[in-house]
């Protein structure tokens, strides 16, 4: 069975984000697709400063209570935090097989435990965690040909009309959204796409 493309939009500083870390890859084990990795940085796809502030406090209720309900920790990580660097180191971990554990780890240092992931000791620290390269982490997070990478990503996702992440695109159909990998399961089963 041919493999159909899934195109998956992240935003590292995205708390949606976070919870689809803990979910979505059991989605992709169950299906013949091929995973095109779209991570981005900055504001990219996220709400603009401005709004952000408004959104925050509802945001945080939110998440919490979707972190009770999968029973993983909720610790917000400073309102500074960039998520650039992580975006940047994702692309070195799916090169080396790592995205997963990466993306997980990440995730988890930063929403469970409330560290910067902007810092580079805190991307040391995933680094070390996963058992990746901790000085090739370290570059990638800086290595300009990389950031162009999220810069492309970001262009790519507005010209397929993504406003928000995480979103997940299967060819004209688009799953916004940590709550719709329901939505998403159902279609990948409509497609015949099963692995079970």
């Amino acid at each position: 069975m041919t493999p159909v493309d899934l195109t998956f939009f992240f935003n590292f500083r995205s708390p949606y984000c976070y919870l689809a870390s803990k979910t979505a890859w059991d989605v992709f084990d169950d299906f013949h697709i091929n995973l095109l990795w779209r991570p981005l940085g900055g504001w990219a796809r996220r709400s603009d400063p401005d709004r952000a502030r408004v959104k925050v406090p509802l945001v945080r209720q939110d998440v919490a209570r979707w972190a009770r309900k999968l029973g993983i920790p909720m610790s917000p990580p400073p309102i500074s935090t960039e998520p650039t660097r992580a975006g940047a180191a994702s692309l070195l971990a799916e090169v080396d097989g790592r995205l997963r554990e990466y993306a997980i780890e990440t995730m988890r240092i930063e929403w469970g435990e409330g560290r910067d992931i902007g810092e580079l000791d805190v991307l040391r620290e995933v680094a070390r965690r996963i058992g990746m390269d901790e000085q090739a982490v370290i570059e990638a997070a800086d290595d300009p040909v990389r950031r162009s990478k999220l810069e492309a990503n970001a262009q790519e996702a507005q010209q397929k009309g993504v406003f928000g992440v995480p979103t997940f695109i299967v060819g004209d159909e688009v799953f916004w959204g940590n709550d719709r990998l329901d939505f998403l399961r159902d279609h990948l089963r409509e497609l015949r796409l099963s692995t079970l």
